[in-house]
């Protein structure tokens, strides 16, 4: 969930260059006359000089075109592009193995790759979702921050958790992870699609399930609540099958599902001794 070293090095030298500017143009830390000695400060001396940056992020044109670094046009055009950040408080809501997932107070959903160190290294034994003030940035087609967060120690409620649960998978499933903040990235799928497996048409069998479950009685309490059950549950299938996404026709069915699973629990504690 972490930049590759050469990505995670490139990085905080263009970083550092670009505040290192905004520290020359602004005299926040006069003292500080050369880039090697910026670096070397720890990172808190460098935060008011990372907020003079993105109070005022048009200073980055000045920096691209004066480009006092000497940096290659590619570097210059990742600096440029710093100026479409997210600033914000988010919840760090879930470790993934390619990212974390970062959840916006608008309930927008990022999957945001860490720098040198992984999220888990960063806060450890500390449960997510964590609460964060980050500043997102575009990193070479990924979402990274930009080498600080500060974290407050709040600990969430269940149903806080189920909310923000509810918000990850609702992203998920739609397809709304925002994984780059560079609209125009071009990726090399981008000319060629990359093809998908023709969807299998599901509701002939989902049909013959039904019809068959319609017919089936069983032998005991226990045998007919399970098959009401596989009835039910049938239908359900049956109707997703056939492409129905009415949100009241399927909670009606979800119901009777629910239903149906209740009478095989009741049934299963009827028939114990």
């Amino acid at each position: 969930m972490k930049l590759p070293q050469k990505d995670a090095d490139l990085f905080y030298k263009l970083m550092w260059g670009l505040q290192f500017f905004v520290n020359q143009q602004q005299k926040i830390l006069p003292g500080t006359l050369s880039l090697e000695d910026y670096i070397a400060l720890p990172s808190q001396k460098k935060i008011d000089v990372r907020d003079h940056l993105w109070a005022k992020a048009s200073i980055i044109d000045d920096y691209v075109s004066q480009n006092p670094n000497g940096l290659r046009a590619d570097d210059l055009a990742i600096v440029r592009k710093w100026k479409g950040f997210i600033s914000g408080t988010f919840q760090m809501f879930r470790y993934l193995k390619k990212h974390a997932i970062f959840i916006s107070e608008n309930s927008t959903v990022y999957a945001v790759l860490s720098l040198n160190d992984s999220f888990q290294e960063m806060f450890p034994g500390q449960p997510t979702p964590i609460n964060v003030d980050a500043l997102l940035l575009p990193f070479k087609g990924h979402i990274v921050y930009d080498g600080m967060l500060k974290m407050y120690p709040i600990f969430w409620g269940k149903n806080i958790r189920a909310e923000l649960n509810d918000t990850y998978m609702r992203a998920k499933q739609k397809g709304h992870i925002v994984t780059t903040l560079e609209p125009d990235q071009e990726t090399p799928t981008s000319s060629q699609p990359k093809p998908t497996k023709p969807k299998r048409d599901w509701s002939p069998m989902a049909e013959e399930v039904v019809r068959m479950s319609e017919k089936m009685r069983g032998n005991d309490a226990v045998e007919n609540a399970a098959l009401g059950l596989l009835r039910a549950s049938a239908r359900l299938t049956e109707a997703v099958a056939k492409g129905n996404r009415d949100l009241y026709e399927m909670r009606q069915m979800q119901h009777t599902a629910w239903k149906a699973l209740k009478r095989v629990d009741t049934s299963v504690k009827r028939s114990q001794p």
